[in-house]
């Protein structure tokens, strides 16, 4: 079930000779509208500019466009907040030196949540159960006299400052956009009436406008009215189920053709998940992933597995595996192609902990790699030396997304502990929500481990409900980890999130900081370390022996 809406619009010019106001509604396709969401905007162009209508007509379609090419994991504020300042800086450049002007109330209606980006004076109402809420204030002087003149719009400063909210959705209700030409001259009162006794949209809208007008309205009118008539599934895993119902593979063979791969063999199977090594018509070969199929009925499995394709392909990059397109996909799997190498723990398994030069080169690539998860609003949650693979290649790549989580496309689980316990980070076990820091924290355990085979707090068994004090200093168990190296390690796991790295741009930083000193107080040549002092004393022990030489000529 997907979000559905019924919207009406209408704009007229009034007594003016042109219309500066814009309205904008962008319905996309259902994967990028579950992802993305629904666009509804207002611009209303200030008529003392160069040209007011131009600024409403082009913040809007850039707005349209540019919103869905950013990332599909990014927060809609954040997505919001980056197009309106570089729509804002465009209009500050292309005005001929005279000001481009506009307002703007931009509303995105994404999953069961809505957010709202306003500046300048359109207002934004909400219309449920028989009560108005206007959710905007604008955004003028309230000096006598000036109370219709912007203190702030897009164009207007170099820094344009918007307002952002966000609540959550309820079927049936409605929002409503409208011109300062429409609600300057009609209360809120008048506005609950049209909306209480009109029983269409569109009845609403004309209505409205031609009441503004009647009541002396000198300015452009518009108004947009948008019902949300029912409300999709919790998060984007089940709809991607609705668009693509696809059923489990049969237990597959080895040497049997399916969908074009030739079956290799099991390469992994748990009870929560059936991994197969493939090869395709190139003689490439790839791991098939799917569910078993004691999960052909389980309620939300073939969601997450499409969620975690989802996720991947979103991720590209050098610190994650590839995936194939599969453009004639028939059933419930995806395929990523196989590396030659070893995870860290099977590492770890065979040669013990790792000597200190190599440790120092793998943690700068983990964090690197967890900061581009990041930067696209993604939480791995299941970081530890087994989900890290170590290529022939030299490439470290993060394995396994299946517990992958993104704030507000994900379904959040009430107490429910996502990953390995001995990796969880102490809030997790008090049912804290997602967050960035916990991913730190699980890998600070697992380089903690990788460089001295033990846990900073001890292993930790599903069942248990530990305390957490102080970690154990990682020097105890390899007393040739300098004192730098051992204080980071302690704030990567430290028990309080406060005290952890915010980011891991900050951890890899204070890490490349901590080499570079080590470098510097390394033991170096004379020479390299005091050059002008060497020269100087060669050339000082010269003219000594020169001077000896010649006292004993003059003896002699």
């Amino acid at each position: 079930m997907s979000l559905q809406l019924s919207i009406a619009e209408a704009t007229a010019a009034g007594p003016r000779p042109q219309n500066q106001d814009a309205l904008r509604v962008v319905t996309p396709a259902p994967a990028l509208a579950a992802s993305k969401g629904y666009l509804c905007a207002i611009a209303d162009g200030v008529s003392q500019c160069v040209d007011g209508g131009l600024a409403a007509r082009a913040t809007l379609q850039a707005l349209a466009l540019d919103y869905y090419a950013t990332p599909e994991t990014w927060p809609v504020a954040q997505a919001l907040e980056r197009l309106l300042l570089a729509q804002n800086r465009w209009l500050r450049a292309n005005g001929g030196g005279q000001p481009l002007l506009t307002t703007l109330s931009a509303l995105v209606l994404r999953g069961r949540r809505y957010t709202l980006a306003h500046v300048g004076d359109c207002r934004v109402y909400r219309w449920h159960a028989g009560k108005l809420e206007r959710l905007t204030s604008e955004h003028v002087w309230e000096q006598p006299g000036m109370q219709h003149v912007l203190s702030r719009a897009m164009g207007l400063d170099q820094h344009v400052l918007a307002d952002y909210s966000e609540g959550e959705l309820q079927a049936g209700e409605q929002f409503l956009l409208l011109s300062d030409g429409v609600w300057a001259s009609l209360d809120d009162a008048y506005i609950a009436s049209v909306l209480r006794d009109e029983p269409e949209q569109q009845a609403v809208v004309n209505a409205l406008i031609r009441a503004a007008h009647l009541a002396g309205s000198q300015d452009n009118a518009s108004a947009l009215l948008v019902r949300i008539d029912r409300l999709p599934q919790n998060n984007l895993g089940d709809t991607l189920a609705q668009l693509r119902d696809w059923p489990l593979p049969p237990r597959l063979r080895s040497g049997q053709s399916f969908e074009g791969w030739t079956v290799l063999g099991v390469r992994a199977e748990s009870r929560q998940s059936l991994l197969y090594r493939v090869r395709d018509a190139q003689g490439q070969a790839w791991l098939l992933k799917t569910l078993p199929p004691s999960r052909a009925d389980e309620e939300g499995a073939g969601p997450a597995l499409l969620l975690e394709e989802w996720f991947l392909r979103r991720v590209a990059g050098r610190y994650f595996p590839e995936l194939h397109p599969l453009p004639q996909r028939q059933h419930l799997y995806y395929v990523q192609r196989e590396y030659a190498g070893q995870t860290l723990a099977e590492l770890l398994a065979r040669h013990g902990p790792l000597p200190l030069a190599d440790w120092l080169e793998l943690a700068p690539r983990l964090l690197r790699g967890l900061g581009m998860l990041h930067r696209r609003n993604i939480l791995h949650r299941d970081i530890k030396p087994e989900n890290l693979h170590l290529g022939s290649d030299g490439e470290l790549r993060l394995l396994d997304f299946g517990l992958a989580f993104c704030p507000g496309l994900s379904a959040e689980q009430a107490h429910h502990l996502p990953g390995t316990p001995s990796y969880l980070a102490p809030e997790c076990f008090q049912g804290a929500a997602p967050d960035a820091r916990q991913d730190l924290y699980a890998a600070g355990v697992a380089l903690y481990r990788l460089l001295c085979g033990h846990y900073p707090y001890g292993e930790i068994e599903a069942f248990q409900h530990p305390r957490f004090g102080q970690p154990v200093a990682v020097s105890r168990y390899r007393p040739d980890v300098p004192a730098w190296l051992d204080e980071l390690l302690a704030q990567a796991v430290a028990s309080d999130p406060q005290q952890r790295f915010e980011t891991a741009e900050q951890w890899l930083l204070q890490l490349e900081q901590g080499e570079r000193q080590v470098d510097a107080l390394r033991a170096r040549p004379l020479l390299e370390r005091e050059p002008l002092k060497v020269w100087r004393g060669l050339a000082l022990a010269g003219w000594l022996l020169n001077l000896l030489l010649l006292v004993l000529l003059l003896k002699g």
